[in-house]
């Protein structure tokens, strides 16, 4: 039985409200549309997502799991700084 490799990808995007949102997801593009129609993570119903800001792809779920608590854990001004230096 054959098995597809997906790759996971950590997004960061920017809502309405100049907050930002981190996620993970395999299909970053349906992952955003599905947030910016109210689809998408109880956050960005909320806060209306506006703009992709960056995607960062990874081998595996856990890989992505872990880059995402990662990045969650950073105060605003330093996803700012990584923001500004990609």
């Amino acid at each position: 039985m054959a098995t597809s490799k997906k790759d996971w990808y950590v997004y960061i995007l920017e809502c309405e409200d100049g907050t930002l949102y981190t996620g993970v997801a395999t299909d970053v593009e349906r992952r955003f549309e599905e947030h910016e129609s109210g689809m998408g993570a109880k956050y960005t119903r909320a806060h209306k997502a506006k703009k992709l800001l960056y995607v960062e792809k990874h081998a595996t779920r856990s890989e992505a799991g872990k880059r995402e608590v990662e990045i969650k854990s950073w105060p605003r001004g330093q996803k700012l700084h990584f923001l500004e230096n990609i």
